[in-house]
């Protein structure tokens, strides 16, 4: 049995060791793609889809529902996920995001309609058009190689969500206190500091130590460390996909002495080492500038040929 790692995310082993990654999968009867999606432990991230062709089929436990053209699926972390072509369809082409997403969107993430956790939203005819094609360029933009392409497409996803929220909520979701919003503020300027400790930011919004704490889990839905920690680690990726900066380089500047626990601690939320993680995200630009220059000298072809 072959232990290499699979690479493409429309295939199954793809270990999505990955902050966003997007695309869409072309599912046709007897085709590569005709199997079913069997994962009974779900995925750390969340997967939204939208049904763009044909239908698909949603199993959990002896339930089911069917996908038409223009339906989103939401399937949190840990959410078993069993789902493929309905069976008297033809194909099934879906497009797809799966994120991890920002601690803040707490409230963008628990849609109403639910078969056990898995959400699902019909959106209505006035909005339909718009929240496809928003949804579709997201995956678009998750696919490009261009520099941001991934922060681009995590702030689009969130206008999505967003625009999801304001069509499906009967009333407005709760607001985060503006107390919480500034330890998040303070948090983000000071990354770079190791000296960090919760009696500083309960002093920074006049609160104690456990009432800032409380407030801040049930607001956000995790600790402040850890709120701190995924920020710290959400800099790093960024700077060992955008950068040359050394790995010690990076640990220093989000408040990391220790260049090995700050690894450890990389690794643990990624999947990855630091350096597995740039190398991975150097050869994924790469494998995309390849499709992107076959595609480009086919078309050239093609239009050779017309000519």
């Amino acid at each position: 049995m072959s232990n290499e790692q699979q690479n493409d995310p429309l295939l199954p082993g793809y270990s999505f060791n990955v902050h966003l990654v997007s695309g869409l999968t072309p599912i046709e009867k007897e085709g590569k793609f005709d199997f079913f999606i069997d994962r009974p432990k779900g995925l750390n991230g969340y997967i939204i889809n939208l049904t763009y062709a044909g239908q698909g089929t949603i199993y959990r436990d002896n339930e089911s529902f069917n996908c038409y053209p223009g339906d989103f699926v939401l399937f949190p972390p840990k959410e078993p996920h069993l789902y493929g072509r309905k069976e008297d369809e033809n194909n099934w082409f879906h497009f797809w995001v799966y994120f991890r997403p920002k601690s803040t969107w707490k409230y963008l993430l628990s849609w109403e309609n639910r078969l056990k956790e898995t959400g699902f939203y019909r959106p209505n005819t006035q909005v339909k058009d718009e929240l496809e094609q928003l949804f579709i360029k997201i995956v678009e933009v998750g696919q490009s190689n261009i520099i941001y392409s991934e922060n681009l497409a995590m702030s689009m996803l969130e206008q999505f969500l967003i625009r999801c929220a304001q069509e499906t909520s009967a009333t407005n979701p709760p607001k985060i206190d503006t107390r919480v919003l500034q330890v998040c503020n303070y948090l983000i300027d000071t990354l770079d500091e190791n000296n960090f400790t919760l009696d500083i930011v309960s002093q920074r919004v006049c609160l104690s130590t456990s009432r800032i704490a409380h407030m801040f889990k049930d607001q956000i839905g995790m600790s402040i460390g850890e709120w701190r920690q995924e920020q710290r680690v959400n800099r790093a990726k960024l700077l060992l996909q955008t950068t040359t900066m050394s790995i010690a380089e990076i640990s220093r500047s989000i408040g990391f002495d220790d260049q090995l626990y700050f690894s450890r601690i990389f690794k643990k939320r990624i999947g990855l080492s630091p350096q597995k993680y740039r190398n991975s995200t150097q050869e994924q630009n790469e494998r995309k500038i390849q499709s992107v220059n076959s595609l480009y000298f086919y078309d050239r072809q093609s239009d050779s040929i017309v000519e």
